[in-house]
């Protein structure tokens, strides 16, 4: 009887397994191929000819020049065009809007800077941008837009943010808009070490992936000045001492040089703009290897587009006197190697112009490859994520873009681009 049971269940089972073989052979691979003729090594700067990158689910898992691809693979054939990873924008606003400059910030409540912030996270990622760290947005509707987007809900770049950023009162990054009587200030103020330490645990409570505090007067706010430091040196080794003890980095708004200078002895992560950066402070920024994110094209866009969009006459007019200035200290920056990582400021200009800011960093005296180092293996360097972005390698995320021409020779071309992927995912 166990003999004949055996042999039963053997005949049974032979044809079952042939069927599975069968059905596994025929199954559609989980592996996208994507092949173009040319493909960026933004590490040494060499096209890539007859590139193939495999991916499964999100990740990379090869990346080379004519690799086999696997039976039943899906097949993504991009021709002529050139790939290259998905860029990142270190300094972006995507809850705001040009026209938030001027008064009319006044009448926005946060439900619609939340829908704002959504409606601009697609116009970035469509315009190559797969990764952005956004610095500095009202009622944490930058961190509700990030936790949205990574949800699924909601098209956009993967997202560090920010929160409120921290100022003094009356600074830079305070509401200046209100007359006094309505007692208004902004979430982020703190004064003091303590008060300063209280909102830079508050800001990581609620979801803060970085830590941005205005170390010094801005442009686009009332009564101060860009060349004035803000915090004390103490105030700011406290803030950022705590961010990096949480697990944060910390980035400065700094536009003056004492403001620079301390930020940078305080131990910061990044600068933010630099536009009155002189020999010292760019002597400090190397010494301390800390990153300039210089902010340049917005520049043009708004001085020609301030009557447009209602800017008040004093943030105009600083505009014309610290914009031009600070392109020839960032251009003394650059050639005197303080690392750069690429940032744009969107929001002051409308959100999907990024990449016009590779074509200033070029004039200013880089070439395209250092240029677009800048907004790949650079940024994701600052960010801390370099086992993620920045480079399109078996391990990292299958972020990526296509353009046609050849940006090593013109990097405008990134101004166009024609095909966007975001963690496997073909977006645009």
């Amino acid at each position: 009887m166990n003999v004949i049971a055996t042999s039963v269940r053997r005949a049974f089972a032979l044809p079952l397994l042939l069927l599975a073989c069968s059905a596994a052979s025929a199954a559609p691979s989980d592996v996208t191929a994507v092949k173009a003729a040319h493909m960026l090594d933004v590490r040494s700067g060499a096209l890539v000819d007859n590139a193939v990158v495999l991916i499964s689910g999100e990740r990379i898992t090869a990346a080379g020049s004519q690799l086999a691809i696997p039976a039943g693979a899906q097949v993504i054939d991009l021709g002529n065009k050139t790939l290259l990873p998905g860029l990142i924008d270190m300094h972006t606003h995507l809850t705001g809007d040009p026209q938030d400059a001027g008064y009319s910030i006044i009448a926005k409540s946060v439900p619609r800077a939340t829908l704002t912030g959504a409606k601009n996270a697609r116009l970035t990622l469509q315009a190559g941008f797969t990764t952005v760290r956004d610095v500095g947005a009202d009622a944490y509707t930058d961190i509700g837009l990030r936790d949205a987007i990574n949800d699924g809900d909601v098209p956009g770049p993967r997202m560090a943010a920010s929160g409120p950023p921290l100022s003094i009162t009356g600074g830079h990054c305070d509401d200046t808009m209100h007359a006094p009587e309505y007692k208004i200030t902004s979430l982020g103020v703190a004064d003091g070490v303590d008060e300063a330490l209280k909102v830079t645990r508050r800001n990581i409570k609620y979801g803060a992936d970085v830590i941005k505090i205005c170390a010094t007067g801005g442009v686009l706010s009332f009564g101060d000045d860009p060349r004035t430091s803000q915090y004390t040196l103490e105030e700011l080794k406290a803030i950022v001492g705590d961010a990096h003890r949480l697990g944060r980095k910390a980035a400065a708004h700094a536009h003056g040089g004492d403001g620079i200078k301390l930020a940078v002895l305080a131990g910061i992560d990044s600068i933010e703009h630099g536009s009155y950066i002189d020999d010292e402070g760019i002597k400090l920024m190397k010494e301390h290897k800390t990153w300039l994110v210089p902010t340049l094209y917005l520049g043009d866009w708004l001085i020609e587009n301030a009557e447009a969009i209602k800017l008040p006459k004093p943030l105009l007019e600083k505009a014309k006197v610290v914009l031009p200035i600070a392109r020839q200290n960032v251009a003394r920056a650059i050639k005197a190697g303080v690392p750069i990582a690429f940032g744009t400021d969107a929001a002051v200009y409308p959100h999907g112009l990024n990449a016009r800011e590779f074509g200033i960093l070029v004039k200013l005296g880089m070439t395209p490859i250092q240029a677009i180092r800048t907004a790949t293996v650079n940024a994701s360097e600052l960010l801390g994520w370099t086992d993620r972005v920045g480079t399109i390698e078996a391990g990292k995320f299958a972020d990526m873009i296509a353009v046609d021409g050849e940006p090593l020779k013109d990097v405008k071309t990134l101004e166009n681009v024609q095909w966007v992927m975001k963690g496997g995912a073909v977006v645009k």
